[in-house]
């Protein structure tokens, strides 16, 4: 299968740029086969924009639409010109697939399968009914030459002398998976909460460490204490032992005598009269 999958319209994503402001623009997808097509879309800038919904499925002839939100930029790009791209790829998948058996091996080129693939270029434009705008140091003003005729290139014989456009890369390895509002927001809240404790891990460690001073400092005594009760327990026991040493001899003493004592009894009484 060599056929496109997908009528994509418009083929260009245009957003009306204004400093600080958040811009959508809608792409329709229409199915032009007589199968179940599966899309997804991808973006050279993920955290730039988000795509609700950025996959899914399309019946046989019928039509689906997806909505690119611009996040709102603190500068203005050169001239207007943006470089973003994105990329929306599709393949036929099994009747009655839904959104939820949706894998990113259904995209995979290596499982042979035909990936249909086309490239939408990103377009800024002035807000309407407003002058040409320019950026200058992040800011917008007026263009000064915006009162003079637009079209300085015009050739005498009427044709307009525009530049050819650059020619988009062919390599899609720079695209990546476009985001939903819900994926951009934990990603945004996600390196929020990653901010967050990091400073509260150096709050942590700049409150917890004169704790851990203090408590080395008393442990250090506290084993002081320990190691000199500890002497005077092995002085005690080493006198109680010479102590148990010496009345054992002199229990040995006693008994010795008493028993002499004894002997010397037995003799007076076994002796004749």
């Amino acid at each position: 299968m060599t056929s496109e999958l997908l009528e994509i319209q418009p083929r260009e994503l245009k957003f009306t740029f204004e400093l600080k402001k958040q811009s959508s623009c809608s792409v329709q997808l229409g199915n032009r086969s007589d199968q179940y097509v599966a899309f997804k879309v991808k973006t050279t800038s993920p955290k730039k924009y988000c795509v609700r919904p950025n996959i899914g499925i399309i019946r046989p002839k019928a039509t689906c639409e997806f909505t690119v939100t611009m996040q709102a930029q603190k500068v203005a790009p050169p001239d207007l010109q943006c470089k973003d791209k994105f990329l929306i790829q599709s393949t036929v998948v099994p009747f009655g697939t839904t959104d939820e058996d949706i894998t990113s091996g259904m995209f995979s080129k290596e499982s042979g399968k035909y990936i249909d693939e086309k490239k939408l270029r990103v377009v800024l434009i002035s807000p309407p009914h407003s002058p040409v705008l320019l950026p200058n140091n992040g800011e917008l003003k007026k263009d000064s030459s915006y009162d003079a005729p637009l079209h300085k290139n015009i050739a005498q014989n009427g044709i307009e002398n525009i530049p050819p456009p650059q020619r988009l890369a062919e390599d899609v390895a720079d695209f990546q998976p476009a985001k939903d509002m819900e994926e951009l927001k934990a990603a945004k809240d996600a390196e929020a909460r990653h901010v967050d404790n990091a400073m509260n891990f150096e709050s942590a460690k700049e409150a917890v460490e004169p704790k851990l001073v203090k408590d080395l400092e008393e442990l250090k005594s506290k084993l002081q204490l320990t190691s000199s009760k500890l002497q005077e327990a092995d002085h005690t026991i080493t006198k109680l032992t010479k102590e148990r040493s010496a009345a054992i001899r002199e229990k040995d003493i006693l008994k010795h005598e008493v028993e002499l004592l004894r002997r010397k009894r037995m003799k007076r009484i076994q002796a004749p009269e």
